[in-house]
């Protein structure tokens, strides 16, 4: 923010300070004792001399409103319901040290705190305050104006101005699993990590090197000149076939709205179709994506690379569900129009109406010939949870009897998905995003494309 800019501010307001009021009452009770006592008078007087005093001397002082100079830190990458800060630069151009508070406005893809960021700062000095803040939702928002508060040691008045600080807040999905897992994949090692091997158990692609036969090995993957040689069994490994193509697939309607505990199930949707993304980069896959709800909201054709890993995000991360039916016809449709090579299609909906899902079953099944298609569903933990309770009312008894529909109508259709060849991955919605990339390992590794 350019420096002209920081120092339109409004008229700084003093205020006295709970100090002051203190000192304040003191008086007060000195000056009704005299009642009783007429030498009081004379000391609430006194006092009532010092207490102005302290004052005035308090004024002169300051700081003056152009000594005190604050602006907000560039914000930092900020990710959904990962704790982060926003920064404050607070600079002291006064020959006095300054107690300050800083409150910012309010918005509503971020939680702050009910208190202010405070601290001091010495004369001729400058500091930096933090504000602990959890971004709650997906999307961008303009950060408003900060209400600065400053006293100096004598601390009986306190000036307040308005300081402008319009800034963009971006919330991005949470993609930790990325950061934590994006190295191991590069270097083959997920395995390290809690997930399949993506590179050591290919069965396709080219010859890569030898070793021991296991007991998890393909009987196909024994190399039997090399376990004649060496008088053991020994198994070939492959390179995984790169540059393939992934199409991540995102229902935005109304299905997808619903919250399961912080969050709703298309914010878990975009996490995990971002983090499978940027894993699929990794293996030099070329990578999609669209959204859909009525009608068709984003459409990115496949390609390869970081920079368009980066692309996909920023294309995403604000993508928000709408309550309105999806057009899974129409959305398939102009799917099968602009992705005929086969291909990898993960598709994250719901199927929670039964209408909804006959939809989503019959375009789902028009996919499975060509492509390989992965249908990604979220299973609700308040459903499993009701399922779990022993009814001890009606109002118990009801909402199980509605729970176990809902899950009949959830496996009805996963049964029917997996007989037409469509893999089926059900999960709670916290472990979505592990899942889904070690289903993506085993396509790669199985070479199922």
């Amino acid at each position: 923010m350019p420096r002209a800019a920081r120092r339109r501010w409004t008229p700084s307001f003093p205020w006295v300070t709970p100090r002051f009021v203190a000192a304040l009452c003191i008086i007060a009770v000195v000056a009704a004792a005299a009642e009783f006592v007429h030498a009081f008078a004379f000391i609430a007087a006194a006092l009532g001399f010092v207490l102005v005093g302290f004052a005035v001397a308090d004024a002169l002082i300051g700081p003056a409103r152009r000594d005190v100079i604050v602006e907000r830190l560039p914000v930092d990458h900020l990710a959904l319901r990962s704790p982060a800060v926003l920064r404050y630069a607070v600079s002291n151009l006064s020959a006095t040290p300054l107690a300050f508070e800083i409150i910012d406005t309010p918005i509503d893809i971020l939680d702050l705190p009910e208190y202010a960021a405070r601290g001091v700062v010495g004369a001729r000095r400058q500091t930096t305050a933090v504000l602990p803040v959890m971004p709650r939702e997906r999307g961008r928002e303009q950060l408003g104006d900060l209400y600065v508060t400053a006293e100096n040691g004598i601390g009986l008045i306190r000036r307040r101005w308005v300081v402008p600080g319009a800034c963009e807040v971006r919330v991005f999905p949470d993609l930790s699993a990325v950061e934590r897992y994006g190295e191991l994949a590069r270097r083959g090692r997920l395995v390290d990590a809690g997930f399949r091997i993506m590179r050591l158990r290919g069965s396709g692609g080219e010859f890569d090197s030898l070793r021991e036969f296991g007991p998890n090995d393909e009987f196909r993957s024994i190399n039997w000149k090399a376990t004649a040689r060496r008088g053991k069994l020994m198994a070939s490994q492959f390179d995984i076939e790169r540059s393939q193509t992934v199409m991540v697939v995102l229902d935005a309607g109304r299905l997808m709205m619903p919250r399961i505990g912080l969050q709703r199930k298309f914010d878990y949707a975009v996490t995990a179709a971002l983090s499978v993304a940027a894993i699929a980069g990794f293996a030099d896959d070329k990578v999609g994506l669209m959204a859909f709800a009525g009608n068709v909201l984003e459409h990115v054709a496949p390609r390869s690379g970081a920079h368009h890993a980066s692309a996909l995000t920023q294309t995403a991360f604000d993508l928000q569900p709408r309550f309105e039916e999806s057009d899974y016809t129409g959305a398939f449709a102009y799917l099968r129009a602009r992705q005929p090579k086969r291909s990898l299609i993960i598709f994250f909906t719901d199927m929670f109406d039964p209408v909804a899902s006959a939809t989503v079953l019959a375009n789902v099944a028009m996919l499975s010939p060509r492509h390989l298609v992965v249908c990604v569903l979220m299973n609700d933990e308040a459903v499993e949870a009701a399922l779990a309770l022993e009814p001890t009312s009606a109002i118990d008894a009801y909402r199980a009897g509605v729970a176990a529909s809902l899950r009949s109508e959830r496996r009805k259709a996963a049964a029917v998905l997996t007989q037409r060849g469509v893999a089926v991955i059900d999960v709670p919605a916290a472990k979505l995003t592990t899942s889904l990339i070690n289903a993506y390992v085993e396509v790669k590794a199985r070479s199922l494309l």
